[in-house]
């Protein structure tokens, strides 16, 4: 799904307005009913007063047609009209004429300096004030109103977008917090960055019908990934297949009071498909790897304690290097003769291998078209930080372009950074996974997926995705607080099999 500019969906109400054809107040019904349909899913009981706030524009307009049609469904309506600008849009004056006239809603008409209206002490709040509308920062009266009607006690729902929020760019300025924000069509970029975590709140979304040609014709490099995207790309297993057939991954791993990532990253390898595995660690993990994955190989290091010397990479065609390694001078000399001889054999590199590289600043040794998964600590120590989110972004972009890379920035909605310039939200996954482990995991399955012979962009959103829906899978079942990253390595076989189905 393409996560388009709030430029480029005002381009295309117009193109669906003028190809479909349809009016532009019953493009506004048609979204307002897809806002009501939701509500009405969400709270379909709710009898406590639903006060919504709107301004002169199109967002207005939705606030309007969304409380008649609540008023229609019985729910108990109240609306403010904010003189945010003298200028009223044509769809807003006519949704204001086809408010009810019989069964009559409560208005109360707001100019800018009037005392701040007193808020229920429950119910709900629908901010439908300015959504993308915005062209300036708010100021003043209307900065404070939106942070009045922030401070309400009770449920606080934003049409489209919290009103002062920017949807293309970093917010510096007062806006509207909801805790649930419903947006036509597609998510925006904002709601998918840490930084409008709290002024967005749980987000959800519905097609409204907009020009599906139209939609393939605008050009954006942001995504967002979804089941659909990565369902197909699994691979279908022959009744006479063999493990040969499957690839042999090599995991280097694993020091001394860390061989718990070699495991974890290594079960995640075997349960992602792989054929044969064979885990490269310091002598003390031998008996560990022997007992804990009975199903891998082991080459053991020279050292006692840490990675220092690399096997022979010629069988293997995928490796994975990093998690649970060190970062004692040992490794620091091993990690230097393994870029040296890497080439271009498909690589994942994760956790402590990123920081060494960091380090050693040897970012110019990574070799291009290699997978890197940090969280964003080890992307700034490695790549540089920014001042905001969409400044982060920016910088992942050039990064990958840059160097050549495939870079994979954890999060709530992780980032996956390609070498053309895309980058994909991940849709799955949930808090219970931000837990010790998981980042392992997550290389083991990248790893495992490269070493079947799915190419760097396929491994990347199959594997991303996989994880997260693994980790979903896992807390209907535990919740969130008791998630393991062992957890998500269990359910990485139903995770695939949902795909399957699907």
């Amino acid at each position: 799904m393409k996560i388009l500019s709030s430029a480029q969906i005002r381009e295309l109400d117009a193109y669906t307005i003028a190809h479909e054809p349809i009016s532009s107040i019953d493009l506004m019904e048609r979204a307002a009913t897809s806002f009501v349909d939701w509500f009405m899913a969400k709270f379909p009981q709710e009898d406590s007063p639903i006060c919504i706030f709107c301004g002169p524009g199109n967002n207005g307009g939705d606030g309007l047609a969304i409380a008649r049609m609540l008023s229609y469904a019985f729910y108990e309506v109240e609306l403010y009209l904010c003189a945010i600008s003298p200028k009223q849009s044509a769809d807003f004056q006519t949704n204001l004429k086809n408010l009810p006239q019989f069964e009559s809603i409560p208005i109360t008409e707001l100019s800018e300096g009037d005392p701040l209206p007193p808020l229920p002490p429950s119910g709900i709040l629908i901010d439908a004030l300015l959504g993308t509308g915005i062209s300036r920062p708010l100021e003043g009266y209307w900065a404070d109103f939106v942070q009045h009607l922030s401070q309400f006690a009770g449920t606080k729902i934003a049409v489209d977008l919290p009103s002062g929020l920017n949807a293309d760019s970093s917010t510096n300025n007062k806006t509207f917090c909801a805790d649930y924000t419903f947006s036509f069509e597609f998510p925006k970029l904002a709601f998918l960055l840490p930084e409008n975590d709290s002024r967005v709140g749980e987000w959800a979304y519905a097609s409204i019908g907009l020009h599906p040609e139209k939609i393939q014709e605008l050009d954006t490099h942001n995504f967002y990934l979804q089941q659909a995207d990565v369902q197909t790309w699994v691979k279908k297993r022959s009744r006479y297949a063999h493990k040969g057939l499957y690839g042999h991954a090599l995991l280097i791993a694993g020091s001394q009071g860390m061989m718990g990532a070699a495991l974890l990253s290594g079960r995640a390898i075997l349960r992602s498909g792989t054929g044969l595995l064979t885990i490269h660690a310091p002598a003390c993990g031998y008996p560990i790897l022997q007992m804990g994955l009975p199903e891998a190989m082991v080459s053991s290091d020279r050292h006692q304690f840490n990675f220092s010397e690399m096997p022979e990479l010629g069988k293997y065609s995928a490796v994975g290097i990093g998690c649970g390694l060190g970062n004692k001078d040992f490794s620091i000399r091993g990690l230097d003769e393994f870029l040296g001889a890497i080439g271009q054999k498909p690589l994942v590199i994760d956790a402590d291998a990123l920081n060494i590289i960091a380090q050693q600043k040897w970012q110019q040794r990574i070799p291009r078209g290699a997978i890197l998964s940090p969280h964003p600590k080890e992307f700034s120590r490695l790549f540089g930080d920014a001042p905001d989110d969409f400044a982060r972004l920016d910088l992942l972009r050039e990064t990958a372009v840059k160097y050549g890379l495939y870079i994979i920035r954890k999060g709530a909605h992780t980032a996956i950074a390609l070498p053309d310039g895309q980058i994909w939200f991940n849709s799955s996954g949930n808090p219970g996974m931000a837990t010790g482990g998981s980042g392992d995991v997550l290389t083991g399955i990248l790893t495992g997926l490269l070493a079947q012979g799915y190419d760097a962009a396929q491994t990347c959103k199959l594997g991303v995705y996989l994880h997260g829906l693994a980790g979903d899978i896992a807390a209907t079942k535990l919740g969130h607080e008791a998630l393991l990253a062992s957890d998500i390595v269990d359910h990485i076989g139903v995770a695939f099999q949902f795909l399957k189905k699907s």
